[in-house]
């Protein structure tokens, strides 16, 4: 059932949002913003769940400073100690998870369960965070000079950008923003504004546990608006060493080549291309549980989404044909309903996309083979509600080279393991992969030099769904860029080699003399 009035209401306001919110904050202080009002209306049924007042370029300009000043305290506190603010906020969090992931379901159209998992998501890197926060580990280097020691430490980089998009309002900040407060950075948040509500609710959950450590001002920062207002300074601002932007490619190339024209870090996560390989040695029925969550999941609006099944021949219609019943089973409708498995698209833009990308589909040769229709009727007018497609398609085709962020899945047919890797590697983008296989020749070529040509690849698991205890990112039109775990961390700070000579003499490396005498 939809949530009543009363419910929401009482939702919000333990979140602490208002009617009207402002749009940038300090982390412990609320800015009084000076930019226009946008309203989040829910996609799930339009309902109004509050309004934003934009932040200004004055209102970036002061958050900006209060990070800038920030952070010349912050750098000082002991990493230890940083990570046990990281810790608090952590379990903040994990007092909000139910709340705050109902507000992710409500404002992105998610399903309940997917936006529970998404503050978990918060939860797990607060606690990667905190022991990362005793292990920002140099390494030591022996010297060719004698009595001379090397080694290699890490410092604080700076005030880090941090640009995210709609489909994880609040798991993409806090990958960065955690890793970035143990590595002694502030933050500053511009995130989507198709999602506002997600931010003010997390930068208020946050807030009070800076307010209650006696965080100054600046620690963590929170800017909403306009692009020309807000996201063109934070990508020309040199006093940002460091800009993580997750969107599409076409943002990736802009905000990537501001910042790189100032000699800044972009770390950019873009676009997926996903696609699986299933091959006749695969288990077909935990394919198709795979398959299906990787495509339907949020309504195919994940970067790891998956966009290309590429099946051996001799399968493909017997597999073709446990998705289209499985797809038969799948409930559409509003996410927080107990049962329902898939959502609204987030707007009419996106479903415009969609049907574009079908009808395009079709003239390049294509063939739909289930799905792709407009549901209409009660709720589904008030929302943009599709059912998930699957279609025929060649990996040629010029629109299955794009990424549509819509459940759409093309089935790609394939005669030689070479054929497969060929057409899986095919695209411009590189993020996640997998292949569905027991062959363990197939799963060691698929992940060796000549395999997967992206940042991810899976045997026997879905593109989508990636644990934060591994780097998280791609490569080509992907960025290259690399959240979460494993070594992350570095990509927010900087390195310093450091040579100490402990002797009364002064050689040089490489034996060269340079003799005053």
């Amino acid at each position: 059932m939809p949530i009543s009035g009363n419910d929401l209401r009482e939702l919000l306001e333990r979140l602490g949002i208002t009617d009207l919110n402002e749009g940038a904050s300090t982390g412990v202080e609320w800015l009084e913003c000076r930019g226009g009002i946008i309203q989040s209306l829910s996609p799930i049924d339009g309902i109004p769940l509050g309004s934003i007042r934009q932040a200004s370029g004055d209102d970036y300009e002061r958050a900006v400073s209060a990070a800038v000043q920030a952070f010349e305290q912050w750098r000082m506190v002991p990493a230890p100690r940083r990570g046990e603010i990281v810790r608090r906020l952590g379990d903040a969090f994990r007092s909000c998870k139910r709340d705050l992931g109902l507000l992710v379901s409500l404002e992105s159209g998610k399903i309940r369960s997917e936006g529970e998992g998404e503050v978990q998501e918060v939860i797990d890197i607060c606690d990667f965070a905190v022991g990362q926060s005793r292990m920002l580990y140099g390494l030591t280097m022996h010297s060719e000079r004698p009595r001379h020691r090397m080694y290699e430490q890490w410092h604080p980089l700076g005030p880090v950008g941090v640009i995210t998009a709609f489909n994880f309002p609040v798991a993409v900040w806090a990958w960065n923003a955690m890793i970035a407060l143990v590595a002694g950075d502030t933050v500053l948040w511009k995130p989507s504004s198709k999602v506002p509500l997600c931010a003010v609710a997390a930068m208020k959950i946050a807030g009070r546990v800076l307010d209650a450590c006696a965080v100054p001002p600046g620690v963590l920062n929170l800017v909403i608006g306009k692009r020309e207002d807000v996201g063109d300074l934070l990508a020309a601002d040199h006093r940002i060493p460091l800009l993580s932007a997750t969107g599409s490619v076409r943002m990736g190339r802009t905000v990537g080549r501001t910042v790189m024209e100032r000699l800044g870090r972009p770390l950019l996560e873009l676009g997926g291309n996903n696609a699986v390989i299933v091959t006749k040695n695969a288990d077909l029925r935990l394919a198709v549980r795979a398959i299906v969550f990787g495509a339907v999941g949020t309504a195919g609006q994940r970067c790891t989404t998956i966009r290309r099944l590429i099946v051996e021949r001799s399968i493909r219609d017997t597999l073709v044909d446990m998705l289209i019943n499985a797809y038969r089973q799948i409930r559409i409708g509003n996410p927080i309903d107990e049962g329902v498995l898939m959502g609204p698209l987030i707007d009419r833009h996106a479903l415009k996309a969609m049907q574009e990308a079908l009808e395009t589909l079709r003239l390049q040769g294509g063939r739909i083979l289930y799905g792709g229709e407009i549901l209409s009727g009660g709720i589904y007018d008030r929302g943009a509600y599709v059912t998930p497609c699957i279609a025929e398609a060649r990996n040629d085709f010029p629109i299955v080279q794009q990424e549509t962020f819509a459940p759409i899945l093309y089935v790609i047919a394939f005669d030689t393991f070479e054929e497969a890797i060929a057409c899986h590697n095919g695209v411009p983008q590189g993020l996640s992969s997998s292949i569905f296989t027991r062959d363990i020749r197939e799963a060691e070529w698929f992940l060796s030099h000549q395999g997967s040509d992206c940042g991810i690849a899976n045997v026997n698991v879905s593109t989508s769904g990636a644990e934060i205890g591994g780097a998280f990112g791609g490569e080509k039109d992907t960025g290259g860029g690399r959240e979460a775990g494993s070594d992350a961390w570095k990509a927010y700070m900087r390195r310093q080699t450091t040579t100490i000579n402990w002797s009364e003499e002064m050689p040089l490396a490489q034996g060269i003399r340079f003799d005053l005498d």
